[in-house]
């Protein structure tokens, strides 16, 4: 398929998940034009069936431009229409391991960057000021006033979403702790998660710690009192587009080291029962689930979106080699991550 680049996305600051593309972007050497835009359609391009960021315009079956959201599926198209410096690994086994720990980013990260930012006072107030700014810089601080003021209740209004609650938040913050704490022993011996060079892995996990440890000041204060490892990491995953591609530089099943093993059984722990409990609900037709994460009583609304993640994690594990399946098996019951593999 023919692309004409510069790519255009629509972004903002302020998305976890445009961090994460835009970081993808430079890495692989893909000249692309940052449209920052948080809201709202864009003068001479398609606007996208829903209003998810970033948005990339990239062409259709017929060669005209469309706009697609959702970034995990993005990197997969660019990876097979751009070639150079992939971030999936070539070992199948390290593959599937990528996938699932970008999925723990993407979705059980994005929860500890919602709450912190909309449960806190100082961080609601920042986002408050800052927020409207990024759609633009010289409006009136009576306007920015009102807006920041729509804005953040609609926001908190909306916690639920994320599973950000009373019952849930100190669970949320428990384990953004013990995050930071398994991430930073895995960050001691490797620069990133995949070994020597990122993985799709990496780039979820960035999207989001660029709000937890930059934007909002109480995860940022967090972070850098217990983890400056993984603080200096994000400043370090901005801008990779210099960093060596080297086809030995990836871990391989026969290298997976115990850090990275640490981080599927913190998967398996904490975001694992979550899922398996939505996607159950959601067959129940239910439109709240409860679960128990790390001993503690676990309730929220159902997530569609989160259940598709699943069924897309169990689809590519059928897609492996029968001795791919083996080895990825053997791994997630390893680390307490079987039951992703159970109906």
């Amino acid at each position: 398929m023919a692309y004409n680049f510069p790519i255009a996305l629509r972004g903002s600051p302020g998305s976890p998940y445009t961090r994460k593309m835009l970081s993808v972007l430079r890495y692989r050497h893909i000249a692309y034009r940052y449209l920052i835009r948080p809201h709202g359609p864009v003068e001479g391009y398609p606007s996208p069936k829903v209003e998810l960021l970033p948005t990339f315009y990239l062409p259709g079956a017929d060669g005209q431009l469309e706009a697609v959201v959702d970034s995990t599926p993005i990197i997969r198209r660019l990876e097979r229409d751009v070639a150079g410096r992939s971030i999936l690994p070539p070992d199948p086994v390290l593959g599937f391991i990528d996938e699932m720990l970008e999925d723990f980013g993407d979705e059980w990260l994005a929860k500890a960057m919602f709450h912190y930012r909309w449960a806190f006072d100082a961080d609601v107030a920042q986002a408050a000021q800052v927020l409207p700014r990024w759609i633009n810089v010289t409006w009136a601080d009576d306007f920015i006033e009102r807006q920041g003021a729509m804005f953040s209740r609609r926001q908190i209004d909306r916690l639920y979403v994320v599973g950000s609650n009373a019952t849930t938040g100190k669970i949320i913050e428990a384990n953004y702790e013990a995050f930071l704490d398994t991430f930073s022993v895995h960050l001691s011996r490797h620069p990133f998660l995949m070994g020597g060079r990122p993985g799709a892995s990496d780039f979820g996990f960035f999207g989001q710690l660029t709000q937890l440890t930059h934007v909002d000041p109480t995860p940022s204060a967090l972070t850098l009192a217990r983890s400056p490892r993984v603080y200096a990491w994000v400043d370090v995953m901005e801008d990779l587009s210099g960093h060596d591609a080297r086809e030995e530089d990836w871990l391989t099943r026969e290298t997976l080291p115990d850090t990275l093993k640490a981080l599927l059984a913190l998967f398996g722990r904490v975001y694992l029962p979550l899922l398996i409990a939505n996607a159950a609900a959601i067959d129940r037709g239910q439109k709240q689930l409860e679960t128990e994460i790390d001993g503690a009583r676990w309730v929220q609304d159902t997530n569609p979106y989160q259940a598709k993640c699943l069924l897309t994690l169990r689809r590519s594990f059928g897609d492996l080699a029968e001795g791919d399946r083996a080895a990825v098996t053997a791994l997630l019951e390893e680390t307490g991550c079987g039951a992703l593999l159970r109906a």
